[in-house]
Order: structure tokens, then sequence, then C-alpha cells
């Protein structure tokens, strides 16, 4: 009989990934997915630690599942995640309803943590960081094979950014062999993934080392992948401007297969700011990127990610955001307001800003950005683009897919579109998406 498998996913991509190899890994023990955690025989929240009051809201969720649990005590609870790297031990402490506590490097001991459970009840605590074990241990990709699918090649962070909880809660930088990577991209491929979405926590940070001892980087790997005939597109993220290689660069304008979007975040335009940061670049440096970038692929669109209201920040320091974003002019962008994540350097620093100042601040500058984002937008209208169709829309014959730009394109075609590229004529945008008319096929 199939056991009933719930996982809620807080967060990041690499959240996303992580759930799906859950799945896989529990698949085997005779657990199927259910879409809802009541009545479910297991449930797993998948927790992110870098949003303000992260740890709250799965306490709260908490609060419900053992609602749930009481009426079906054989219930499994498992948080997983960033938060259970953090909280681990005072997870155990406040929340009974919870057997099992294992971090983002653990969740491969699932099947052993659930068999300690059954043979000695109370709670199984897994926070170790065994990355590359757990790599070595996960079965291939099966549950989240879709159009596009993700892959994750890298974890971990050596940057140390004051803000950021990560190097704490996934550990240090590491990266997985290119011949597991090229065997799951295969795999993927195989199973009708036409676009790899390659993962890390600092992908560009990837250095990999094959059988014979060879030195392989993010660029080489993305060389290879695209050597795979049934993947046609290839995109990564999330990158840090220090580890923007030359031959990553270069491959941009190199290798067709690789998507002109790139999601570099920067954070800050103000130079104190980032040295607070300890982000290790210039807004200067980042500048001077983006040109050397646009130089190999002119078309290219960026995205980033900004923090408001980081400790010390000025007014001038704050314009000094907004005069690199209108010098770059962004295609889409993630903004927040600055958030202290217990433990970090940042959370202990003088100078805290107020709310009022930081909300007053974010909303300029979502403001600019969103006027970036529609102004690009409204440049694909009367284009004509190659759209990879992913999913079927609202309406009867309705289809969704995404643009080389990762624009979300709605058109007219009906699901037998769904795992092909066709060419879109543009005619109209809307707050996030574009709308176009169906053309010719393009050969794969």
């Amino acid at each position: 009989m199939t056991k009933k498998l719930f996982i809620k996913t807080y967060g990041c991509q690499m959240n996303a990934y992580d759930s799906a190899r859950m799945a896989d890994l529990l698949a085997p023990l005779g657990y199927g997915a259910t879409e809802t955690a009541e009545g479910a025989d297991m449930v797993i929240l998948n927790t992110c630690h870098i949003r303000e009051k992260a740890v709250e809201k799965v306490y709260s969720e908490l609060g419900r599942i053992a609602k749930a649990k009481r009426g079906k005590p054989d219930m499994l609870v498992a948080v997983a995640g960033c938060v259970a790297q953090a909280e681990g031990a005072e997870i155990v402490a406040r929340a009974k309803a919870v057997d099992l506590v294992v971090g983002p490097q653990s969740y491969h001991r699932l099947p052993e943590m659930i068999a300690r459970h059954a043979r000695a009840g109370g709670h199984v605590l897994e926070t170790d960081f065994p990355a590359l074990e757990k790599f070595d241990a996960l079965p291939q990709a099966v549950s989240d094979t879709g159009v596009s699918a993700f892959l994750t090649v890298q974890e971990g962070c050596d940057k140390f950014c004051t803000f950021c909880v990560v190097p704490y809660t996934r550990g240090a930088e590491q990266s997985r062999s290119p011949e597991s990577i090229l065997a799951e991209a295969r795999a993927l491929g195989a199973r009708g993934a036409r676009e790899l979405v390659l993962l890390g926590q600092n992908v560009n940070a990837y250095r990999g080392t094959d059988e014979h001892g060879r030195d392989w980087s993010l660029a080489r790997l993305i060389g290879t992948i695209a050597e795979i005939p049934s993947i046609w597109r290839i995109r990564y993220t999330t990158s840090h401007p220090r580890d923007m290689g030359d031959d990553l660069i270069a491959a941009h304008g190199d290798i067709e297969k690789l998507m002109p979007f790139l999601h570099l975040p920067v954070q800050s335009g103000s130079d104190s700011v980032l040295a607070a940061m300890n982000r290790q670049h210039t807004a200067d440096d980042y500048l001077r990127l983006i040109d050397r970038l646009r130089a190999a692929r002119p078309d290219l669109a960026f995205s980033s990610d900004f923090i408001v209201g980081f400790p010390g920040e000025s007014d001038a320091d704050f314009e000094a955001t907004m005069d690199l974003v209108r010098r770059v002019e962004f295609a889409q962008c993630f903004s927040f307001k600055y958030s202290p994540r217990p433990g970090t350097p940042a959370a202990a620093a003088k100078k805290q800003i107020g709310e009022a100042v930081k909300d007053q601040r974010l909303q300029a500058l979502q403001k600019l950005l969103l006027s970036q984002q529609d102004a690009a937008n409204e440049r694909a209208i009367g284009k004509v683009l190659p759209v990879l169709f992913e999913k079927s829309g609202r309406g009867k014959h309705q289809v969704i897919g995404r643009s080389p730009y990762l624009h979300p394109v709605h058109a007219e075609g009906g699901a037998g579109l769904i795992g092909q590229i066709h060419n879109v004529r543009i005619q109209a945008r809307t707050a996030n998406s574009l709308k176009g008319a169906l053309l010719e096929s393009l050969p794969a």
C-alpha cells in the first residue's frame, strides 16, 4: 500500500531541487506524493533561513501539523533544510510533534533516520555537512523531470557576506564531479527535460575534478552539457561577481545553448556598504563586469538582488544603488529590506536602519526596477522569439513557455506544443508576462 508523503518547500530553487530528491529517495520505501498534510503518513517541511521571520513561519506551520497529527498519531513529521541546520536543537526542544530534523547536506540519510525512529522512537537529528557524500548516495532524479529541470552542481559558500547565513547552514563550497553531473543531465534529457538550470549557492564557483584528476570550470561543464542532443537550453544560477571567470564570460558568446539571461546579484551600489557586506567587489568592478559580458553577448539580459537599509546605509549610499540600477538597466530584479539573521556579523552591527526608512527606500527602488522591467517587456513587442513551451495555461488552448530571456510567454496552441520550441511573435505584455501568436516550429 502506498504511503502518502507531503513536502512543503520554502525558499530557493536549491530547496525545490532538494525536495524533489527527498521524494525520489523515499519512493522505494513506498511513499507517494499527496497535496495536503492532513492524512499524510509523512510530512516534510523543507525550510529556508534567508528571509525575515523564517523560523516563526516554520513553528506556525508545525502548530497546524501537530493538530493533524493528533488525529493520526503514526504520522512522521520532519523538518529539513536551513532552519533545521541552524535551529535543530531548538526545534527538538520546542516542537514535540517533530520526529526527524535533517540538515540540507544530510537528507540522503532519511531512510536510515526513519528506520532509527521506528526502532527507538524519539527525535532523530542529523545536521552534518557531508555534501559530496549526499550526492553519491542519492538516486537519479525522477520526480521533478519536466521540460525545464533543476540540476545542482555546487553547494555551499565560502564568501561569508555579513548578512547571510548560508555558509553556516549549507557549509563550505563543494563541487560535484563532472561525471555525476553529466550522467544526471543525460538522464534528465532522456526523460524529457529540454532545458537544464544548473544550481549552486555560488554556481560559478564550480570547480569539479574528474576521474583523471583534471579540473573543470563551470564554462567547461556548460560546454560539455551543450553537446547532449536532447538538451536544448542551459541556464545557471546563482552567481557571484567575484567568480565570473574569463572562460565563463566567453561562453556567453560562444555556446549557443547557453541562454542570454544572467542573474548576477550585486546587493548594493555603494562601495562602503559593499565593504560592510564583505562582498569583496566594488560597484565599479560590477559595472566593468557587466560591460565585458555585454561585449561577449550584446543581447544579454540581467537580473540581480538588492538589499536596502543595510546597517549604516546613508542616503548617499542608497542613491549610489539607484545610480547603478540606472546604468545597468535590469530586465528583472529581487529587492528586499535588510533583516538581521541571528549569528551573522551584520545582526550585531551598530547603526541599524529604521523600518520607515527601509520601507521608503524599498518603494523607491522597486518603482525604478519595475519601470526597467516594463521597458524590457515593452521592447519585446513586435519581435519574434523562440519559446520553449513548458505547461498548459488557464485557457482551453493556452500554453505557457519561456523566451531565451526568461520572459513568461502565453500563446494559443494546445498541450501538444509542450516540450517544443516554437517561434512566437510578441503582441502585448501584461504585468509580468508576454502574449504572442504562434509561428513556425524550430528544429530541435
